[in-house]
């Protein structure tokens, strides 16, 4: 219990998880300077995306909301979304607030800015922030995990029962009706914090949180799941009641037929639904989740009847598991692979080393799991060793019959020290309860290779000069007198390049300032202070051409005024290629 309520506080005090469609392209270009309006504003995802009510809010450069058209999907493209703009736009610097709802049904949102004609200050404060609510996502991220540890427990008793055959299925009865009844409760509680979550609201009751995730692929799966478990729960009543007992085979197929819908409707709505290889993705997924249940799952049905249970129990459970590992272990070789798709994903992405923190955990339930296993391989050889063969009386080649010799003593077998092997199954099940919480985690963070092609997607192809942009932070020491300026060389290589700072005020809008001044110097080689002599653009600073003559790391000082007696310097090092 421990264990899994410090699992349930780190999952629900977790920074907020990025989502899985990454951003690749956007039109017009984050921080672009246009000469005439556009028509549209235009991203492009790396996969198939769900648009909200709201999905794109576009503020003028006084702030305030302007009124677009209805957002929708580039014809024939689910992955680009776009919202037509008014017909005239006024001069100054636009921001775009945008949020959608990935394939694998987690929403992603963020903010761009163009300008037309110039760029300008903006004196009001700056976009509300939209990525999530923390309550919200608190509660939801503990729904989640909650129903993956009762699915597991409740499919993989199940299949205890029905492969295992313990002695005594009693004790089982309070924990998988327990199981049952959290996982209805966290379907129903995700299902009522979907639209909440897509929209990053706080939680609250209204009749679209009852309609709108009806008509989503995510909600529709949870109210699938909630319709297999309230069948599901009819059936068990109305045998009870007639107190008929299924036939070993018949309770097998009425699992299997249960479990396989049950197990879609995780699988048809998270990573395998979105990427490469769709059907080759769910079927894994859903095998992997089906091994999964199965193996921790009946760990802790075999914890619990561990007292009561036999060595033939003992036997088919350690089939049972050694099944179940080979197929997660298959399954889960193909999902990283495609979850990943380079080597250096696994350490340059927080999917990768999340991957990695996984793959750790379960190398530690495999040992403790092969523990138990060498441990009831060494009870069942004991056992079967001592069993006493049948005594034959000899006879004699002539005379009377011998008579019978007197039995040879029963040598009693001891108890199985069975305290030895709870030991280690408890041991399995704490490790278990993490990896649920690393696999948790691991559904609610980008996919490796959608995040290294996205990268790639915006990095320029070679032999094409790159900008240069360092922001630095600066603070006067007076009230409001902090800030920071991001500075733009481009290109940011030996020669002529233009130069353009941003300064942003303590609410991260921009911000105008009487004097800014940017000089480089080259220690190394004694060269400089270079002036980049910055003039006032009206609401950005720049030089149209400034020389920097050697290639190497350039020491870059940054002097902001923001008054008459107010000013601080602040130098930042500027790597300058050849």
């Amino acid at each position: 219990m421990l264990c899994a309520g410090l699992l349930l506080l780190l999952l629900g005090t977790a920074a907020p998880a990025s989502a899985h469609a990454a951003l690749r392209t956007t039109d017009p270009a984050d921080g672009s300077v246009l000469g005439t309006a556009p028509r549209h504003v235009t991203l492009t995802f790396s996969e198939s995306v769900g648009l909200l009510t709201d999905s794109f809010r576009v503020y003028a450069p006084d702030n305030h909301l302007l009124r677009t058209g209805a957002a929708d999907h580039v014809p024939g493209r689910s992955d680009t979304a776009r919202v037509p703009l008014p017909a005239k736009l006024a001069t100054g610097t636009y921001t775009v607030a945008w949020r959608v709802v990935s394939a694998d049904s987690h929403p992603v949102s963020g903010a761009l800015t163009f300008s037309v004609g110039k760029r300008t200050a903006t004196a009001a404060s700056p976009v509300p922030d939209r990525t999530e609510n923390p309550a919200t996502a608190a509660l939801y991220n503990i729904a989640r995990y909650l129903s993956y540890l009762s699915v597991a427990f409740l499919l993989g008793s199940a299949a205890f029962v029905a492969y295992c055959r313990p002695p005594a299925a009693a004790p089982l009865r309070t924990p998988a009706l327990a199981a049952a009844w959290t996982l209805l409760a966290t379907t129903t509680v995700l299902y009522l914090l979907r639209t909440p979550y897509e929209e990053g609201t706080a939680p609250a009751l209204s009749l679209r949180d009852l309609t709108h995730p009806a008509a989503t692929r995510p909600g529709a799966l949870l109210l699938v799941r909630l319709v297999l478990l309230l069948l599901a729960g009819a059936a068990v009543t109305l045998l009870r009641a007639r107190r008929r007992r299924l036939p070993r085979r018949t309770t097998l197929v009425v699992a299997a037929s249960l479990s396989l819908p049950l197990a879609l409707t995780w699988t048809a709505a998270e990573h395998a639904s979105a990427g490469i290889q769709v059907p080759v993705a769910i079927t894994s997924g859903t095998l992997h989740l089906l091994a999964m249940a199965a193996w921790l799952g009946g760990l802790a049905s075999l914890l619990r009847t561990l007292p009561r249970t036999s060595l033939a129990t003992l036997a088919r459970f350690s089939r049972l598991a050694f099944a179940s590992v080979t197929v997660l272990v298959v399954t889960g070789v193909y999902q990283s692979w495609r979850g990943l798709g380079s080597w250096q994903a696994l350490t340059d992405t927080t999917y990768g080393r999340t991957l990695l923190a996984k793959l750790a955990a379960v190398t530690a339930l495999l040992l403790a799991a092969a523990c138990s296993r060498t441990w009831t391989t060494r009870l069942l050889h004991i056992r079967a060793t001592r069993t006493t063969p049948a005594v034959r009386t000899p006879e004699p080649a002539n005379g009377p019959p011998l008579p019978p010799l007197p039995p040879e003593p029963a040598t009693p077998l001891p108890d199985p020290p069975f305290h030895v092997l709870r030991r280690s199954v408890l041991a399995e099940v704490a490790v278990a309860a993490v990896v649920l919480a690393l696999t948790t985690l691991l559904t609610s963070t980008v996919p490796g290779r959608a995040a290294v092609e996205a990268a790639e997607a915006r990095t320029p192809a070679a032999g094409i000069p790159t900008a240069s942009v360092t922001t630095v932070p600066f603070d006067t020491g007076t009230p409001g007198g902090h800030g920071m300026v991001q500075v733009t060389l481009d290109p940011g290589r030996v020669g002529r390049t233009s130069v353009q700072a941003v300064v942003y005020g303590p609410d991260g809008g921009l911000s105008t300032v009487p004097e800014l001044r940017v000089s480089f110097t080259l220690p190394s080689r004694r060269i400089g202070p270079l002036d980049t002599k910055l003039t006032d653009r009206g609401g950005y600073w720049a030089a149209d051409s400034f020389g920097l003559p050697m290639p190497g790391t350039w020491t870059m000082r940054v002097t902001v005024r923001i008054s008459e007696v107010d000013q601080v310097s602040v130098t930042r090092n500027v790597r300058i290629s050849g």
